[in-house]
């Protein structure tokens, strides 16, 4: 069974940051792809940024330039920094592991910004 918790969410001011984390636990494919979307009020899910167990990343355009993903694969933990933070950017965020076909969610983490 796999596992993926998120972390740091919160009230945040328009220009403020935050940084989430999403620790994954359970039997992983060592291969594999991690990424994190948000799902806003009334909105469809939306991919924010995705990377692989070899490091290669793929940023919306909407975040490029504020957010960026990273992961630490010894920790089995992804983490997206979020700076510049817009009232657009408030939604519901959730982590998310592909591997072998198969995709894991969490439940996700709030995350608010103010005008």
């Amino acid at each position: 069974q796999v596992q993926l918790v998120e972390s740091g969410g919160g009230l945040v001011q328009a220009g403020g940051s935050l940084r989430l984390s999403c620790a994954a636990s359970g039997r992983i494919f060592s291969t594999n792809v991690m990424g994190w979307y948000r799902q806003a009020p009334g909105k469809q899910r939306e991919l924010v940024a995705t990377i692989t167990s070899g490091g290669s990343t793929n940023v919306a355009d909407s975040v490029k330039g504020r957010f960026t993903i990273s992961r630490d694969k010894a920790k089995n933990t992804m983490y997206l920094q979020m700076n510049s933070l817009k009232p657009e950017d408030t939604a519901d965020y959730s982590c998310n592991i592909r591997f072998l076909a198969v995709n894991y969610w969490g439940k996700g983490t709030l995350v608010t910004v103010s005008s």
